[in-house]
């Protein structure tokens, strides 16, 4: 962990642990984990696991995007946690995690943590039709968008039937692992004056959506017998989303880039504290 995360994760801590208890909704490690050895450990997934946007343009590690401020890596600052690959890259869906990024995983690999379903959506041209474009393509993305989508939470979709082919596959390449699937943080904290208010509030509706499309297959997938939890991280994200006026943001604003819409590296630090503590206790030893 770099210096600055970890003068960042001092000051977060405090804040964070309130919102900790029960993120891991779905599912509960073996009795037995807590007594392994250093946990190997592979990253899966999209920008928000490569770190995207906790890294200025051109301090990338590579055209994937990953970042040495990523959660991935600041989970590997943990004793026990060794990170063996973090195979994530910007733009990858479930369906081009298990084409490139399943090889990174072992018969040894003891956790993957892994966040996908957002670029299915094609959520980044949501953001970029919704803020550059005409409202019509806004809409229309919107609208495509919604439809890989359930209409109300705990439905089943078209989304949700990837990810649990996704999750079934990363179990059977790393059959000895925890799988921890990640959420997604909501993006705003709508103020009461804004024009765009209507707007956000639709992108933020569609992103809890998202998450439960996430939480759904999770379930299902633990009811089939995949050793895999859901985290949701919008509880430790709350108050810090674009348009907090806060003294430390978590999401980049629009105007950074390609940054935009992508934690900070305090946001990362937030997306390490929440699985760390879901980890088993001898992992942070």
């Amino acid at each position: 962990m770099t210096a600055r995360g970890r003068r960042l994760l001092a000051r977060l801590v405090t804040t964070l642990v309130a919102g900790l208890a029960g993120i891991l909704t779905v599912g509960a490690l073996p009795a037995a984990a807590d007594s392994v050895g250093i946990g190997q450990y592979v990253a899966l997934g999209d920008s928000y696991a490569a770190g995207q946007g906790a890294s200025a343009a051109g301090d990338y590690l590579d055209k994937c995007l990953r970042s040495p401020n990523s959660y991935p890596a600041l989970l590997d600052a943990a004793k026990q946690i060794h990170l063996r690959a973090n195979a994530a890259c910007t733009g990858a869906t479930t369906s081009s995690v298990a084409d490139k990024q399943l090889s990174a995983l072992k018969q040894s690999t003891r956790l993957v943590t892994l966040t996908v379903g957002a670029a299915d959506l094609g959520l980044s041209q949501v953001l970029a039709a919704c803020t550059t474009g005409a409202p019509t393509q806004c809409q229309e993305a919107i609208r495509l968008a919604n439809l890989l989508l359930p209409a109300e939470c705990g439905e089943g979709s078209e989304l949700g039937r990837r990810l649990t082919d996704l999750y079934a596959e990363v179990a059977a390449a790393a059959p000895n692992a925890l799988i921890v699937a990640t959420g997604y943080p909501l993006l705003f904290e709508p103020v009461q004056d804004d024009p765009n208010r209507a707007l956000q509030a639709q992108i933020n509706d569609a992103t809890t959506r998202l998450n439960c499309t996430i939480q759904k297959a999770v379930a299902d997938s633990r009811a089939a017998g995949v050793n895999i939890g859901y985290l949701d991280v919008t509880g430790v994200f709350a108050g810090h989303g674009i348009g907090c006026g806060c003294a430390v943001p978590f999401i980049n604003p629009p105007d950074t880039g390609i940054n935009a819409f992508h934690p900070t590296v305090a946001g990362y630090v937030a997306y390490a504290e929440a699985i760390s503590a879901v980890l088993p206790s001898s992992w942070g030893d």
